[in-house]
């Protein structure tokens, strides 16, 4: 199993629709684990898609 710290530097992206004023709107909990995921980087958003795959 890829572990988050295995994929290196964080991969910094920008939301289509601007910044959100509300920080925790930054965040969604993982449906596997319920981790919480930081849709700023896109390491974290393709680390959980991979999480919940392999979990199928």
């Amino acid at each position: 199993m890829t572990k988050l710290s295995d994929l290196g530097p964080p991969i910094h992206g920008k939301r289509h629709c601007g910044d959100h004023s509300d920080e925790q709107d930054n965040f969604y909990s993982c449906p596997i684990c319920g981790q919480l995921v930081d849709m700023r980087d896109l390491r974290q958003v393709i680390w959980a898609t991979e999480e919940e795959i392999d979990a199928r």
